[in-house]
């Protein structure tokens, strides 16, 4: 998953709106978002290499997903799928807090992330890189492969695109999706500079992701609105066909929303 944006209370009807694009190499065998045989309780992608997942939600109002951090030096290292510690948490029932002392304590072989666990009324994002916690704040965010809200030119586009959304009333569906269909490419002089070189910066800018082995594999939209109804819906695009999976969830008996 390389980018997220995020509406944390920002919006009358819908306490919670997120967007996520996950990019990943084409070859890479993927699941579309369904629930899960091993974990019933669980929608999300699966990664059929390593079984873990970039983005995903419970019945019982748990979500979690996952930035990797853009680090060179991360591209030399063997360490496990960053993905466990996105199914890690859907999978199990202590609160975020305990998950991601867990997580500091085993301090386990994965390359930088960036992790997003929570309930729809408190979501937390840790950082591996700087091994601190935030709690999300009311308001507009972006996260893409380096820390919350650091302002590359794809995260402020997507943050800006994502208010401006928001102020409908019911925001459409498809104009959503069109946030994380951009594929504007930034002028050089706005590029990050993240030690991976400059046609590779150029390549990652865009919000959408396109080239010959690597891109933007799946664009996912969650509404839960101020009654406790979940929609999640995935499009996935794979060898030029698009397909869809979406499910619809009544969480108001689980918690209560702010």
């Amino acid at each position: 998953m390389c980018t997220l944006l995020l509406a944390c209370r920002a919006h009358p009807r819908y306490p919670l709106v997120l967007l996520a694009n996950r990019d990943e190499y084409y070859e890479r065998p993927t699941a579309q978002a369904s629930f899960w045989e091993d974990a019933p309780q669980v929608f999300g992608g699966r990664d059929l290499l390593h079984g873990g997942t970039w983005l995903g939600i419970t019945t019982t109002a748990r979500i979690a997903a996952l930035t990797n951090y853009r680090d060179p030096a991360d591209l030399v290292r063997h360490g496990l799928s960053r993905g466990r510690l996105v199914s890690g948490f859907l999978k199990g029932t202590g609160d975020s807090e305990a998950y991601l002392e867990c997580l500091r304590e085993a301090a386990g072989p994965f390359g930088g992330y960036n992790l997003l666990v929570g309930t729809p009324e408190r979501l937390s994002c840790y950082s591996s890189k700087t091994d601190r916690t935030s709690i999300l704040e009311p308001g507009i965010h972006g996260l893409s492969n380096r820390l919350l809200d650091t302002p590359w030119p794809k995260v402020v586009r997507g943050k800006k695109a994502l208010e401006q959304a928001l102020l409908a009333a019911d925001p459409d569906l498809e104009e959503l999706f069109a946030i994380l269909s951009d594929r504007t490419r930034p002028p050089d002089d706005q590029l990050p500079d993240t030690g991976v070189g400059l046609e590779l910066e150029r390549l990652l800018s865009p919000i959408f992701i396109e080239s010959e082995r690597y891109g933007t594999r799946s664009c996912t939209v969650l509404l839960l609105d101020r009654d406790g109804e979940a929609r999640f819906v995935e499009r996935s695009f794979e060898g030029g066909r698009q397909s869809e999976a979406a499910v619809t969830m009544d969480w108001s008996g689980v918690l209560a929303v702010g």
